[in-house]
């Protein structure tokens, strides 16, 4: 690393609050080794005034799957998400951290850290979808077999351990099949009169990979630069983030649209 690189570091908030000591020694390994300021936003709104005002600085998110979208959507949206690579150094609840981990980001603090400083900057693929949303891994449409519910109160929880402890817990609900009209590249894959339980979709090589799943028959397999999905009010899922209902959405592949710091020795992600 250059001895004249400056960092950003950017200091999600729900990381301080879920793993302090985390964030201390993540601090304590980058300031060591460049010229780090830290910045320490109350919000989202402050995260995003620190980010578009980082100049020549290159930023450092600490914290989640979540503050990593943020923090490429904002990049996207001012138009410069290639000026400076993105680094990230994941902090927060496993199942929170499972895009940085996708996409080669060490799990561990000070390895991760470490690569901050050391890595080397790769040029990764992004969806992007005509209302400027940005996806970095992975698109599922619908997304409502992956909706989470809202989070339960107090009183709630307690009736639920009552039912279950007096009896077992009931199967998981299937998700239902929709009726969506798909198309690749302006070609037909799937259209309302087929019932569909599923589409997955990944930006890889410059073009995104896609599976559709129709109900009762063998999955679909495309490849398409530009991906259409229409149909009754339908939510999907980018990454962490769940958006809808809408009624039609249009996702195309933006090639090498951003960088990523990852380790020196990582494969093409």
């Amino acid at each position: 690393m250059s001895d004249h690189d400056q960092l950003l570091v950017i200091v999600d908030p729900v990381a301080r609050r879920c793993d302090g000591e985390s964030v201390r020694i993540a601090k304590d390994v980058l300031c060591a080794g460049a010229e780090a300021k830290i910045c320490l936003p109350d919000g989202p709104e402050e995260f995003c005034r620190a980010l578009a005002r980082r100049g020549s600085r290159r930023p450092v998110v600490l914290g989640d799957d979540r503050a990593l979208l943020r923090a490429v959507t904002l990049l996207h949206r001012d138009r410069d998400p290639s000026r400076a690579p993105l680094a990230l150094v994941p902090i927060g609840a496993p199942d929170a951290l499972q895009v940085a981990r996708a996409l080669g980001v060490p799990p561990g603090t000070v390895a991760a850290a470490r690569t901050v400083l050391d890595g080397v900057a790769r040029r990764l693929d992004l969806l992007v979808d005509d209302s400027g949303g940005v996806v970095l891994q992975r698109l599922d449409v619908p997304a409502a077999r992956l909706l989470a519910a809202a989070a339960p109160t107090v009183w709630d929880t307690c009736r639920s351990l009552v039912r279950t402890l007096a009896r077992p817990a009931p199967a998981p609900v299937l998700a239902r099949a929709h009726r969506l009209r798909v198309e690749a590249d302006g070609v037909l894959l799937s259209d309302v009169d087929t019932l569909l339980e599923g589409l997955t979709v990944r930006a890889l090589g410059g073009s995104a990979a896609l599976i559709l799943a129709p109900a009762g028959a063998p999955p679909v397999h495309a490849t398409a630069q530009t991906l259409t999905v229409t149909g009754p009010d339908f939510r999907y899922r980018a990454d962490t983030m769940v958006s809808g209902p809408v009624r039609r959405r249009e996702w195309t592949v933006r090639a090498g649209a951003w960088g990523l710091t990852l380790p020196r020795e990582a494969g093409a992600v």
